[in-house]
């Protein structure tokens, strides 16, 4: 059921614009068959909304919104080094979700890390911050993407149980000046919000959610996050029974944004989780 996005705190609350689908007048594709940054079909516009700061609420839930913040340092090398990430943070990251949620088994499968102003979308692990609404998963790519990952035994182990993906968000310098994330409320999406966009590459044929504006979504985000903070973010949870099953995020200009502030820095790995129940 949403809930209204004038129930959203205002003490600390910033306006900013986040970029959504206006309508679907145009079907919505994002073209990575070219060198250089992506061609994005669709009519999407800037449309204002409130941010709260998140560290204003107590027990934010993954099952409930959708995303946790946690206080979690981690002992890493050099996060600009791939195989040093996957030999060193990616055990420790799997450690953390399967204490943060439970999980039976979390296997971590890849990462990018996103740099405002030096980052780039042709490049396969980094790439600068994104700017519009979206979630990560759809209904038919999270079980795909347990299918590609694993042999078909285990796979289907997964799927005909309960799993789920989240991405697992920190910055690797900090504090956070400008370009922080937002996180919208999962009680606040409609199914209808949730809008397929093919992402088209060369050899294959990949899917995302964008979003469909919709004013009641509630919005949050953690101010100056630090190197010891992260942030967890569902992207899809198979299970049906209420719990928040997919998490809109966006990059967004801090209007609190100080001058000349050092770029945003960070990294975002993804996890697919085993749940027992």
């Amino acid at each position: 059921m949403a809930v209204a996005a004038s129930e959203i705190p205002q003490s600390s609350a910033v306006e900013a614009e986040l970029v959504y689908l206006a309508n679907l007048d145009v079907k919505p594709v994002i073209h990575y068959t070219q060198p250089g940054l992506p061609r994005r079909d669709g009519n999407y516009r800037h449309f204002p909304v409130m941010i709260a700061n998140m560290r204003e609420i107590e027990g934010l839930s993954l099952d409930r919104e959708g995303f946790e913040l946690w206080n979690e340092p981690v002992s890493v090398s050099d996060f600009y080094g791939s195989a040093i990430v996957e030999q060193e943070y990616y055990p420790q990251l799997s450690d953390f979700v399967k204490r943060a949620t439970g999980a039976v088994e979390a296997v971590v499968f890849d990462h990018t890390i996103r740099i405002e102003g030096g980052g780039h979308e042709d490049s396969t692990v980094m790439r600068a911050p994104v700017r519009v609404v979206h979630n990560d998963y759809t209904e038919d790519s999270a079980p795909k993407r347990v299918r590609d990952l694993f042999p078909q035994d285990k796979a289907e182990q997964w799927i005909n149980g309960r799993f789920i993906e989240l991405n697992v968000w920190r910055p690797i310098e900090g504090p956070v000046m400008m370009t922080p994330l937002a996180l919208c409320d999962a009680r606040s999406i409609r199914p209808d919000d949730l809008r397929l966009t093919n992402l088209l590459y060369p050899d294959r044929v990949g899917e995302i959610y964008h979003a469909l504006y919709n004013p009641e979504h509630r919005w949050y985000y953690a101010p100056q996050m630090t190197t010891d903070e992260a942030i967890l973010i569902k992207g899809y949870d198979s299970a049906r029974d209420g719990r928040a099953r997919f998490t809109f995020h966006s990059a967004f200009d801090d209007p609190q944004t100080p001058k000349d502030p050092p770029p945003r820095k960070s990294i975002e790995a993804r996890v697919l989780a085993r749940m027992e129940r």
